[in-house]
């Protein structure tokens, strides 16, 4: 292999994950066997790529943007049959097919990553990864996993949550990389829902909806984001059979309440047309 004349592109978010530790706990948190296909976004000079095909895995099939890092990588496992690189911008390729994903995420597309791994709650990628191992920034990390209450819950936690079950699988400081960064990273599990298990598309559009209107302004209470939506007595009363109380603040709300208010605000707006077109 030979990756002599590469050098380090800040703009790609290169650092290099060299701690054998980690290294291993994320092959292992993949739990990989004989008939998984792996997609590694990001496979950069293959340290993780070597012990994914060390693995009973079917097929590493690996996406990389940087140029000079795919000639080294196509010299370094050229005699691994069951390893295929797709060069390109991980955003924007068509993806292989595969049930399992490992990536050391570049932190500057993490957003717009995630969405396309899994998807919107309005709308989840068609065929749901089993499981996701990614490498994330532990902010990021945080926000996905954080529970009501915590100053890191965010929409993107309710997001997440209501579409993956997400933990945390350890910690991974700057030392463990080279160049070391100057934030520290996390690894984290990310096991999508089945198809069975998404949210009603109508459900789900309502959710976004509250999210963005109340997360927003996440300082003020939800008797101020919520109002204009339905008179305050039958808002107070549809919050309250969710179990919100209208002087909470968003970062307190439960995923699973977001919905039910959701549902019941769908109902409640469809109930005046229901009542019209019987009269």
């Amino acid at each position: 292999m030979s990756f002599a004349a590469h050098r380090v592109r800040k703009r790609f978010g290169q650092h290099w994950l060299i701690d054998e530790g980690v290294l291993g706990r994320i092959v292992a948190a993949a739990e990989l066997g004989s008939g998984d296909r792996v997609l590694e976004v990001g496979p950069g000079r293959g340290s993780l790529t070597e012990r994914l095909l060390a693995s009973p895995a079917a097929a590493v099939l690996a996406v990389e943007l940087d140029r000079d890092l795919v000639a080294g990588l196509q010299l370094r496992f050229a005699d691994q049959p069951r390893f295929s690189l797709c060069s390109g911008d991980v955003l924007c390729v068509e993806l292989p097919a595969a049930n399992k994903v490992v990536a050391n995420i570049p932190y500057n597309i993490t957003g717009p990553l995630l969405e396309r791994l899994v998807g919107r709650l309005d709308r989840p990628v068609a065929r749901p990864y089993e499981r996701l191992v990614l490498l994330v920034q532990r902010e990021v990390g945080e926000r996905i996993r954080s529970l009501p209450g915590s100053s890191a819950y965010s929409a993107l936690s309710v997001r997440m949550q209501l579409m993956a079950r997400c933990q945390l699988v350890c910690a991974v400081p700057p030392r463990c990389f080279q160049p070391p960064p100057k934030v520290h990273s996390e690894v984290i599990l990310i096991e999508p829902l089945g198809a069975d298990q998404q949210l009603e598309p109508g459900v789900a559009r309502t959710v976004e909806m509250l999210l963005k209107r109340c997360f927003g302004a996440r300082r003020k209470m939800l008797r101020n984001t919520l109002a204009g939506l339905l008179p305050e007595p039958q808002l107070a009363a549809l919050a309250a059979a969710a179990g919100i109380g209208m002087l909470q603040r968003p970062q307190e709300i439960a995923p699973g309440a977001w919905v039910v208010l959701a549902g019941s605000l769908n109902q409640a707006c469809k109930a005046p047309v229901q009542a019209d077109s019987h009269g």
